[in-house]
This record gives structure tokens, sequence and C-alpha cells, in this order.
């Protein structure tokens, strides 16, 4: 086995720049790889050793798995080559037992899921039988329970954590004697509202399990967004148990019963339990892989807020031909407004909507650059006639702010449509956030462009008086609970040793600095004092928050895997 160049860059790093450990007076070390170059500059301190002067220069060099032929050269410049060689052979030493405890895990766990398939599946479809919507008090309750009951029965210590008018958060905690750290996982157990009438079957509490391109999925709500994630995690639980490995750092368990609600009560929950729910990371495992299918690790998500626009006609629906070209039409009316905040290109017109980006840095932009350009196979597999973003790849377009219709009303359509003018339109708009934006400036900006097109802007129903009083009128209901985006540096350490375990598992990832989709990472970040790194698992093409949401189950079998390795992260 050959040492992964990251995580040796980083330990030579802590070598000579950690806190107590050895320095050397004077020390470079150049790590050459490729194109790259890395370099460290330690601070001067003197070296307890018995030749205290004349340095002694030693050079190694190592096959570097990711480049190819590349090979990685080390130069010391230390007092003594004993001190030197002892030093260097226990980075290499560390970083391969790293390695080989999280391959082992992953190994294990897909032995462990092949003898246990048929089971693993059954617990899946009772899990994802029980339905989820936040809104669903009694429901969510019995989910809560139920994953309770399950951590408990694998010996974790599990209680459910709560404030008023919250659903509760399942926690679990597994203590390791003379564990210096602590790993969070992450996950929710809530779902997105359903319509059962657009689901094949039209039951989609009921899981079901149907072939495509040959392969096995389970169709169900929740079923990758997001409870196979925990899933994959109990099952991890189960084969590392059964191989008896024994866990090098505390684990944590975290599943949030409110996340598809906008997280309302995370932070307070977090807040009111601060002991119990910090940690050196948190592994966020929520979202989906790369569109090629390779495994993905993500350092950001963008944040989240909705917006609610109504605008009105006449005080009651009335004859489109007895008072059309007379009475002004709100679906018309609001279909202009919504026309002119985009271009042709899908730019966002609104004064100052990009303003406060925090630009990404050189690791974020290689890593664009590295993973794969999925988007002819995109349009061919979404019949897409064209795409928006002039000319700019999707990975590169994840890291800008969007505005989304998510959906329209006025009167009715199909067999249920009339010859009327509605009195009234609704549009309820998404607003993605990145990194330097903050949600409540980009609701302002929003509304203070509806100003612009000659609304008046109320933030309840109008009464006929204003309605009278204004041409046009638009009442905005703004949505409270929303958060901001987050970014976790790519060269922090702990980054660089999720990775390492990550890879030893499913071998080389892609690197997304943001996903597209939101999580409240910011929360979880004051809360816990943390810092958080996604993990996703599901396919790509799962459908979640629309029906027939699903999961390829080889994605199911390599997400077990993949929670194996980070369970034995140190």
């Amino acid at each position: 086995m050959v040492p992964n160049f990251n995580a040796l860059h980083r330990n030579i790093h802590r070598a000579v720049d950690g806190g107590n450990r050895l320095r050397a007076s004077g020390a470079e070390i150049p790590l050459i790889c490729g194109k790259s170059n890395w370099r460290a500059r330690p601070e001067s301190k003197s070296c307890d050793s018995e030749s205290e002067a004349g340095g002694v220069h030693f050079a190694v060099c190592i096959y570097h798995p990711q480049c190819g032929l590349t090979l990685l050269l080390a130069l010391f410049k230390l007092p003594g080559m004993k001190i030197q060689a002892f030093v260097f052979s226990i980075l290499i030493a560390g970083t391969l037992n790293s390695q080989a405890q999280s391959q082992r895990a992953a190994s294990v766990a897909g032995e462990w899921r092949k003898a246990h398939e048929a089971d693993l599946i059954q617990q899946f479809t009772t899990l994802l039988a029980i339905p989820n919507v936040a809104s669903d008090r009694e429901n969510i309750e019995r989910n809560a329970n139920l994953l309770k009951s399950l951590l408990e029965d694998r010996g974790v210590e599990s209680r459910l954590l709560t404030v008023p008018g919250a659903n509760p958060v399942v926690f679990g905690e597994i203590k390791t004697p003379s564990a210096k750290h602590t790993i969070v996982f992450y996950a929710h157990y809530d779902g997105q509202p359903v319509t059962p009438s657009e689901w094949d079957g039209n039951a989609p509490f009921t899981p079901v399990t149907r072939k495509v391109n040959g392969e096995d999925r389970i169709f169900a709500r929740s079923a990758s967004d997001d409870k196979g994630a925990i899933m994959a995690q109990l099952a991890a639980l189960d084969a590392l148990r059964a191989a008896q490995l024994q866990f090098r750092s505390n684990i944590r368990f975290i599943w949030e019963g409110e996340e598809e609600a906008g997280s309302p009560h995370l932070e307070a929950i977090l807040d009111a339990n601060r002991e119990l729910v910090h940690g050196d990371v948190w592994l966020v495992c929520d979202g989906p892989v790369d569109q090629s299918g390779a495994q993905t690790v993500v350092f950001g998500a963008r944040g989240d807020t909705h917006l609610e626009i109504t605008v009105f006609g006449p005080i009651r629906g009335l004859h489109s031909g007895h008072y059309g070209n007379w009475v002004p039409n709100p679906a018309m009316m609001l279909a202009q407004l919504l026309a002119g905040m985009k271009d042709a290109e899908g730019n966002v017109l609104i004064p100052h909507f990009y303003d406060g980006i925090s630009p990404l840095g050189t690791l974020e932009k290689q890593a664009i650059a590295e993973a794969p350009v999925n988007d002819s196979a995109l349009r061919q597999e979404l019949a897409l006639g064209r795409v928006e973003g002039g000319g700019k790849k999707l990975l590169e377009l994840l890291n800008l702010p969007t505005l989304n219709i998510n959906g329209i009303a006025a009167a009715n359509v199909g067999a249920r449509a009339n010859n009327v003018i509605p009195s009234r339109a609704v549009a309820d708009l998404d607003l993605r956030l990145v990194v330097g934006e903050h949600w409540h400036e980009q609701q302002k900006r929003v509304i203070e462009y509806i100003r612009s097109q000659g609304y008046f802007v109320v933030d309840s129903e109008p009464s006929p008086d204003v309605l009278r009083a204004h041409p046009r009128v638009a009442m905005v209901n703004r949505d409270d609970f929303s958060y901001d985006a987050a970014r976790t540096p790519m060269d922090l350490p702990i980054a660089q040793e999720v990775i390492v375990a990550v890879e030893s598992a499913r071998g080389k990832v892609v690197k997304w600095p943001t996903m597209g989709g939101s999580v409240p990472l910011g929360a979880m970040e004051r809360a816990a004092n943390t810092h958080t790194i996604t993990v996703p698992i599901a396919n790509h093409d799962n459908n979640q928050h629309s029906s027939n949401e699903n999961i390829r189950l080889q994605n199911l079998w390599a997400g077990i895997e993949t929670m194996a390795a980070l369970m034995q992260m140190e």
C-alpha cells in the first residue's frame, strides 16, 4: 500500500508546525506533485537532540497514487539523521494505519451487507412506510421513537432532544475510551410533502422495488432524502460490531425531523444541548453524489429563503368576455413581473442580487476544474434543448445564487378551466444563496424590485380600500425560517482526513466546493462549534422533492461501506 499524498502532506505539516511537535530551526519542506508545489516554513525553535548543529539534508522519493508516475519528493533539513528518519517513518506509518483502518472497515461492511441484504431491505421499508411530512406531528413522533429504538437495539445510548413546538431530534452516542476526537453524523428523517395522485401506485409511503436500467431501486418518499443515509449508518454500525472492530473516536448521531420545513428549531435544540452535540467534525449525510456516479465529498451548501407573492385584480372573478381588455388580469400581471426578474440566459436582473459574494479560493476552483463534466449527458437525460448560464458549467453555476419559481396559481386549468379573469395570482419563489450573502437582504432586494415596478407592497391581506387606492398591489409574505450558506475550507486537516477515509472505501472522490441544495450548515457550525463536511450517498436521478422518489440499491450498499469507513476515523 502507498501513502495518500494529501494525508502525508498534512502529517508533515503537523510534525514541523504542530504546537508541541518536533521543529527544526530554519527547516523547509517542499512537497512537489505535478504542477503544484506546497512549502512549509516553520518558525524557528530549538530541537532537543544530541546533534544541535550541522543539519543533514535527506531526500526520499515515494510513489504518488493520484498522479500516475509522478514522484513525491520530501526534503528535510534537521539537526540529526536519526531524528529525521524517525519522524518520517512515524508519519508514513500513521497515514498508512489510518487508511488501512478505514479500508478494512469498508471491506467488512461490504461482506456483512452481502449476507444480510434481505433483512436490511425489510428494516428499510419498515422505516419508509411511516409517513414523515414535518407537519404530521403524530407520524413524526412514530419515526423518532422507532429510530431511537433502532439505536438502542444496537447498544447506542439514545434520547430525543426538543424544545417547545419542535419535532424531536434523535440523538445517539457511542463513547470510546481514550478517544481524542468526536465525529457527528447528521441526517434528517422528515420528508417533503406528497401528492399521492402524482406517484405511480398513488402510495408514496408504500415502498416498492422496481428495476430501472436493469438495476433495483426502492421507491418511496425519503428513500433517498434522507432515510437512506440513516439506514446506511445503522447498517454500518451492525457490520462493525459484527466484525468486532473497535471505534477510535467518539461517535454521535443527530437525526433531525424538520429539515424539509426549513429547520426552524434546529439551532435552538442544538444550543440547548451544546455539551451533547459538539464534535470535531459534523458529517452531513444528505443529497446526491455527482451525476457521473462517482462518490462525492462536498464542503458547503447554499442558503435558502422563500417569498410568496400575490398580485390582485378584481375583488371577485369576472367573465372574461364581458370584462376582458378593461379589467387587469392578475395572472398576466404576475407573469410580467416575474419575467422581468431574469434575462434569457437566466441571469437575475434584480439590482444588487449578486452583491457580497465571497469568491472561491484556488483549491475550490481547482476542484471544479478537476470534477467530471456531466452537462452533455444531463441535457440528453433531461431532454433539454438549451440550458442557461451563458456557457458556464453546472458546477460553476452551483456557486452562484438563484431565483426560482416553485409554483404559480391563478384560477383553474385543464377540465376545470373557466373563462374568467381571476381575482388574484400567487407565486412561490425559492432563493438559494451562496457564501457572503444574507437571506434577509436577499428578500429585501426582491421586494424593492417589486416596488420599482409600480406595486404597492403589503404584508397582509389588503382591504378593498387599499386595492382601490393603488393601481398595483402585491402582498409579499416572507419566510422567516431561512438560513445563509456555509462553506468549509478544503485545506483544513479534518477535510483531508475525511477525503482519505472516503477514498479508502470508494476510490478517488469528486470534490465540490458547494452543493446545489441547502442544509442549515451555519446553525450546526455555530451551535456545535464545529466544521461541516457533506458525504452524500444517493443517486443523482433519485427524484428527491418530487413524485416517485427512489434510491438505487447499489448506492445504498456503497453508502454502508462509506459510513463504516468514516466511523473508523481517529
